[in-house]
C-alpha cells in the first residue's frame, strides 16, 4: 500500500503539473470509485473549474478546485492504486484497471489506475467539510512541527496496545503504513510487540525522531516499489533497495550482523532484529510470582 512518502512523492510530481490548470472533464469509469456518491455528481461537481492546489495529508491527496464554493477531490490509493500523468495522445481508449480520468485543459490526463478497486475518490464541499472529514480519520501529521516528543508522549501515555499496532493507527499518527513502522521501530532499537505505553522518555525520543528519519529516507528515494506503486511517469521507487529490515529476513542486521527475523505483530508481516530489539519480558500475574508451598 502506498504510504506518505509514496504519496508525497505523487504530489511532488503532480503539483507543478496540475496547479493553474483548468480540470477540463472528470470521468469516472468505475462507480465503486466515488460510492455511494453518484458518478455524474461526482463529475459535475468538479468539472471546469481551476486548480488552486495539490495537498496531501496522511495517504490522502487533495486536489483544491476554485470557482464559487470551495471544491476538494479528495483521492486514496489504498492497497494498489496509482496516479499517472500522461498526454493526450498516449492515453488508449483501453487501459487496464483504469477507475478515473481527470482531463486538463493543456491536454494532459491524470489516469487513476487501481487493479484490486480499493482506491476512493471523494468531492467535499466547503472547508469545513473538509476538517470535519479528516478530524474523524487522521491524527498528527508526522513531518509537521506538531510532532513532537511530548505530542508522541501524550498519544502514547496509558495505552497498553503494541506499539506497532499504535503506528499503524491513522488517528493517531497520519500516513505511517506497516514499511515505515518497520524501518522506524528498528532506528530506534524498539520491538513492535512492546506496550507503546511502557516507552520509557528516552525510547519516545528515539521513536519520534525514527518516524521521522524513515519518512524522509523513503521520500529522498520517491518511495517505495514493492508490488504496484508507480510515479506519475510510471516509473518505480527505490526505498525498497534501502530497507534496514523490511522484508529482509534471514538476512543480516545492518547493525549488529544478526538474521533478520519476521514476525506477526498488529495483523501484518513485520520484520525486527532480535538482537537490536529485544522482545519485551512477559509480566508475571501475582499469583505466579508468590512462592510455592512446600
Amino acid at each position: 500500500m502506498p504510504e506518505l512518502p509514496e504519496v508525497e512523492t505523487v504530489r511532488r510530481q503532480l503539483a507543478p503539473r496540475m496547479q493553474g490548470r483548468v480540470l477540463r472533464e472528470l470521468e469516472v469509469l468505475d462507480p465503486r470509485w466515488c460510492a455511494p456518491a453518484p458518478p455524474g455528481e461526482v463529475a459535475d461537481a468538479a468539472r471546469g473549474r481551476r486548480i488552486e492546489r495539490v495537498e496531501r495529508r496522511g495517504k490522502y491527496l487533495l486536489v483544491g478546485l476554485a470557482g464559487g464554493a470551495q471544491v476538494t477531490l479528495v483521492m486514496h490509493l489504498r492497497m494498489t492504486g496509482t496516479l499517472l500523468l500522461v498526454a493526450g495522445h498516449d492515453d488508449p481508449p483501453e487501459r487496464p484497471h483504469l477507475r478515473a480520468r481527470l482531463e486538463l485543459d493543456d491536454g494532459h490526463r491524470v489516469l487513476f489506475c487501481d487493479q484490486r478497486r480499493f482506491g476512493t475518490g471523494e468531492v467535499l464541499l466547503g472547508a469545513a467539510a473538509v476538517n470535519d472529514y479528516f478530524d474523524s480519520r487522521l491524527g498528527i501529521e508526522p513531518l509537521s512541527p506538531d510532532f513532537t516528543t511530548e505530542a508522541l508522549r501524550a498519544l502514547a501515555r496509558g495505552r497498553k496496545a503494541p506499539v506497532k499496532a499504535f503506528l499503524l493507527s491513522q488517528e493517531r499518527i497520519a500516513g505511517v503504513g506497516n514499511i515505515y513502522a518497520d524501518e522506524a521501530l528498528f532506528r530506534a532499537g524498539v520491538h513492535p510487540l512492546r506496550p507503546v505505553g511502557t516507552l520509557r522518555p528516552g525510547q519516545i525520543a528515539a521513536l519520534r525522531d525514527a518516524v521521522v528519519e524513515s519518512l524522509e529516507a523513503g521520500i529522498d528515494a520517491r518511495g517505495a516499489t514493492i508490488d504496484d506503486f508507480r510515479h506519475a511517469d510510471g516509473a518505480r521507487g527505490s526505498f525498497q533497495d534501502r530497507f534496514l529490515v523490511h522484508r529482509r529476513e534471514g538476512e543480516p542486521c545492518p547493525r549488529c550482523g544478526s538474521p533478520i527475523r519476521k514476525l506477526r505483530a498488529a495483523g501484518r508481516g513485520t520484520y525486527v532484529c532480535p538482537r537490536c530489539q529485544p522482545r519485551p519480558r512477559a509480566r508475571r500475574s501475582p499469583a505466579s510470582a508468590l512462592p510455592r508451598k512446600m
